[in-house]
This record gives structure tokens, sequence and C-alpha cells, in this order.
């Protein structure tokens, strides 16, 4: 899928969560465009238990957001390290980025202590000393398209406990301001006991709240929890997904299962819960308890073997997410919405409106 047609206008990043932006609204005090393939109708998210039938099934991601940021030093130079997704062998994918006061917004582009253009070979063996006298090493790169994302060996206390003590959430220059990491909490979240989380928020899910998930239980909505731990995102180059650690329950495969065998659509809460699903559907459709690492990337070519419906945020025209969506939907569903959330004035990432995708 090339970029989309529409231009964002930076007025339309939602800077601050609805509840800071609008005192007396909850979470759930966000708008909601809803598409039915090519049709558009405009909706507040409130409206969602209406908008849903006995029967249908919510898939929610339950990955808790970490304090990921945590600042360090090289040398006598700031950075900001941002722990990405813990290895099976205790390393954790990290990110390197410069602190520019409006977020950690700028990569670092391979630059160490003032040199640059050395390759990946250059930043091997980089060490980032952290708070609390911990240290940092870059050992390799994640992957062979780029030096962004490096495994690295971190000592001292452990990543987890340096992330309670030290770290605050991951946000870009498009927000206003830090904020405490209760507000990047989904009501989904369950705590992990090793620690592992979400690099990320898994956004979709923030405008839920405990009432509104409710009021869709007592209408006879069901919801499957799965966990998908997010890495972190590609700010600049929107660069597909690498592999997560997901996990699909058995109870959950079954709750998929007999909605897909009834009256009920499999709606996913987020990208997240599509890759996890998906990851788990066979090429007969039916879903498996599975758990492990996911490299699955959705696209209109490879389609959606379960999800029917999709609930996400309003993304990038030209980020890598839209290709998932369009696998969901179609191309001419998602040029449609885009169109109209512009011209609604819709507010864009993971404090703005969010787009319900429906069959």
């Amino acid at each position: 899928m090339s970029s989309l047609a529409v231009r964002v206008p930076e007025e339309l990043s939602a800077r601050v969560p609805v509840e800071q932006r609008e005192p007396g609204l909850d979470r759930d005090g966000v708008r909601l465009l809803v598409s039915r393939g090519t049709e558009v109708s405009h909706h507040a998210f409130v409206e969602l238990p209406g908008l849903l039938r006995a029967g249908d099934l919510l898939v929610v991601n339950t990955s808790p957001t970490l304090a990921a940021a945590v600042d360090g030093r090289i040398g006598h130079t700031r950075v900001v390290v941002h722990f990405s997704t813990r290895g099976d062998d205790g390393r954790w994918a990290v990110e390197l980025r410069e602190p520019d006061g409006r977020g950690t917004t700028r990569a670092r582009a391979g630059a160490v202590d003032g040199v640059a253009g050395r390759g990946c070979g250059g930043l091997r063996g980089t060490r980032v000393r952290l708070p609390g006298g911990g240290r940092l090493v870059l050992e390799e790169p994640l992957s062979a398209r780029g030096e962004r994302l490096w495994w690295a060996r971190v000592s001292g206390a452990g990543v987890p406990a340096l992330l309670r003590e030290h770290g605050r959430p991951i946000r870009y220059s498009y927000t206003e301001r830090d904020q405490p990491l209760s507000v990047y909490q989904t009501v989904f979240a369950l705590p992990s006991g090793d620690g592992t989380g979400s690099a990320e928020m898994p956004s979709a899910a923030r405008p839920f709240t405990a009432r509104l998930v409710a009021e869709l239980v007592s209408r006879g909505v069901q919801f499957a929890p799965v966990s998908l731990h997010t890495g972190v995102a590609s700010a600049e180059s929107h660069e597909p997904p690498y592999p997560e650690r997901f996990a699909v329950p058995g109870a959950s495969a079954r709750l998929i299962n007999a909605a897909r065998a009834g009256d009920g659509r499999v709606v996913a809460v987020g990208t997240t819960a599509v890759r996890a699903v998906e990851s788990a559907a066979g090429a007969d459709g039916v879903v498996r308890a599975r758990a492990g690492w996911t490299d699955l990337v959705v696209t209109p070519e490879r389609g959606v073997r379960v999800v029917e419906g999709l609930l996400t945020g309003l993304h990038e025209p030209e980020a890598s997410h839209l290709l998932m969506l369009e696998a969901v939907a179609g191309r001419a569903a998602i040029d449609r919405g885009y169109e109209a959330a512009v011209r609604g004035r819709y507010l864009w990432h993971e404090f703005g409106d969010v787009h319900l995708l429906l069959p």
C-alpha cells in the first residue's frame, strides 16, 4: 500500500489525553469514526455498545505499558535509552535517542560522542552509564535492516527495577508534556510476573473504562484476552514491526473459534491484537493456544484469517500499520475513512480519537 493521499494537519495531533483537554470527561470521551466498507458514520466512543451486537467478540491486549525511557550518558553526552523488548537470553533490544526537551524524538543516527558515519560496527561495544550505577553495552544490531535497535547487555539491579525507579513513559514531540505511567495503562493491562510489557501503550484500548466494559458485557459482547508486548515504534521511518513476544491462551482461542462458528464477529482492539490472533491461526482459520515470538506482518497480500473487524487509532498516512488496516477492510474503505477523519477534525495518535472498521 502506498502512502495515503490525505495530509494530516499538525493541529490534529492529540497533545494531551481527552480527560485533560476537556475536564469532566473520562477516557471514553473521545470520538469514534465508524467505517462499514466505504460508508462512514460519526459517533462518540460511548456509543460503542450500540454499534456492536450480542455474540460479538472483542479481542483485547492485556500487555502493561512500561516506563521504558531512561536517561543515560555516553561519556559526557546525554542520551535517552528506550527499552524495547526483552530477549530469551536476558538481553534487551534498545534504541538510543537524543533528548531535545520535547520528548525523546531524535534518533541518534549512529553518532556516538560526536563521531558519526562508522556504520553498525562503530556502535558495537558502546557503553551507556545508567542511573543507580548500572551499565548497558550494545552487542549487535537487532536486524540487518539498520542500527536503530540493538541487543544490549545490562548490568546492575536489573531492567524491571531500573524502569520502576528511574523510567518514564516514552513520548514523542506531538505531545505536550510527560505524563504519569497510569495515563498510559489501559483498563485491560495485567502486570506480568517477569517485568515484561509494552514499550509503547497498546493505545486502541485506552478509551475503554470499567463502566463501558460492564455495559458491553451486559449487552452480550464478550472479551478474549491475548497479549503482545509491543516494542519501540520507528517514529521516523515507519518500518514494519520486528519480532515481538505474544501469547494466545487456550480459553481465548476457544472463544474466538466459537464466535466464528456462530453469528458473532471477531473484532480486534488494536493492531497488536490482530498480530497476536493471526499468529495463532492456522491455514484452516482455527485459532490454537500459542505463545512465543511472532514476526508476522499482516499485509493485503497475506490477508487475515480470523479478524473481521478492527478498532484502532488513527495512523500517520505513511505508517506501515495501514497495510494491516487494508488487509482487514480494503483500500477504498481506508481512503474514505481517513478523508472523513481529516474533514471531521478527528485527533491523531495515542491520546486521540479511534476508528472502528466493520464488515
